[in-house]
């Protein structure tokens, strides 16, 4: 599988981005997000892969940002969530938006991405917010660098939370929200920590 790809941008146009590798390009399904992240062409980027294979096709799909191919790989772990769908979301949303609607419930956000009604939206919240919605404070209090104060505030543990659904372990996350003010709103801790874990990353 790929991991990454760094190259030369060749193409960047209706949700696709090409990527000269050694004389070879590599043909990325991308959101909006990633597209406006972008560099002009023919300047060296480097995207971050999945690749999706069907009996029809393969599909390799890159995004600039880590948070946002973790977000792609829950939201396509929904029974009934193609990559169509997931880039729809992450084409509307940003990866912290899309993880703090999961973790509070809040599945009309997510029915802003064309594609998505509020059924599917549904199920995006039950199925990921099962899945890793369930911590409890006994597993924050364990987690390195997270204090009993911090782990018992509703922000904290939303914002772990809302980590979690983007791929980060519990002791990621609340080692990196127990770093900042847990009083700050969740949003905020959601993005301060990310660029914490991106930096270690």
């Amino acid at each position: 599988m790929l991991y990454s790809v760094h190259g030369k941008l060749i193409v960047n146009q209706s949700g696709i981005a090409v990527i000269e590798c050694g004389g070879v390009g590599f043909n990325c399904r991308i959101t909006m997000t990633t597209a406006r992240r972008l560099p002009a062409l023919g300047e060296q980027t480097t995207l971050n892969t999945v690749m999706n294979v069907r009996d029809d096709a393969i599909e390799l799909f890159g995004f600039t940002d880590r948070a946002e191919l973790n977000c792609f790989k829950q939201l396509t772990s929904v029974t009934g969530i193609g990559p169509k769908a997931a880039l729809s979301i992450l084409s509307e949303l940003s990866p912290e938006r899309v993880a703090m609607a999961i973790a509070s419930g809040d599945y009309k956000t997510l029915t802003c991405a064309q594609g998505i009604g509020p059924k599917l939206a549904q199920r995006i919240v039950l199925e990921l917010k099962d899945k890793f919605g369930a911590l409890q404070t006994s597993d924050l209090t364990g987690a390195q660098g997270f204090t009993g104060v911090q782990s018992a505030s509703g922000n904290a543990t939303e914002a772990v939370n809302a980590l979690t659904v983007l791929g980060f372990s519990v002791g990621e996350s609340s080692s990196a929200v127990g770093r900042l003010d847990s009083s700050l709103p969740v949003d905020t801790l959601v993005r301060e920590a990310l660029k914490s874990l991106a930096k270690r990353g």
